[in-house]
């Protein structure tokens, strides 16, 4: 695994890139050390998979747990 300066670089990397896909890029490209990466449009999907993997792996880095969702609470009368 990556440091967590290079793991955050990432992280702010893929952001910017599915912020523009979003907001109307058609394609965006990431660097993945000597590998470019690009992700279209409909590949937005593929790139969140890819943050969210990145925000657990900068969690794990930093020494802090990455917990699970709570789900919501039923309360029955």
């Amino acid at each position: 695994m990556a440091d967590l300066a290079t793991l955050q670089t990432r992280l702010d990397e893929a952001e910017s890139a599915y912020h523009r896909l979003l907001t109307g890029s058609l394609e965006e490209s990431i660097g993945l050390g000597d590998m470019q990466v690009r992700y279209t449009r409909s590949q937005a999907p593929m790139l969140a998979g890819y943050i969210s993997q990145l925000k657990s792996d900068v969690a794990a880095a930093g020494g802090t747990s990455v917990g699970l969702r709570r789900r919501a609470m039923t309360v029955t009368l």
